[in-house]
């Protein structure tokens, strides 16, 4: 028995929300921007995050 894992099952409702048809586009929207920030922010953290551990791990080595 297989179960839908419920995260997926709600991102499968949302892609199936009705749509009008008229779609504008006038550039980036508030939203863009802020998954752009954040996206960087992320990736920006976990570089640092890694460059910490090897560092630590240099000087361990090192001893």
């Amino acid at each position: 028995m297989s179960r839908i894992p419920p995260l997926i099952a709600f991102m499968s409702l949302t892609a199936a929300a009705p749509h009008s048809g008229v779609v504008t586009r006038d550039g980036f929207e508030p939203s863009d921007v802020a998954l752009f920030v954040v996206a960087a922010t992320g990736i920006w953290l976990a570089r640092r995050a890694m460059r910490a551990r090897a560092k630590v791990r240099r000087s361990q080595s090192r001893d």
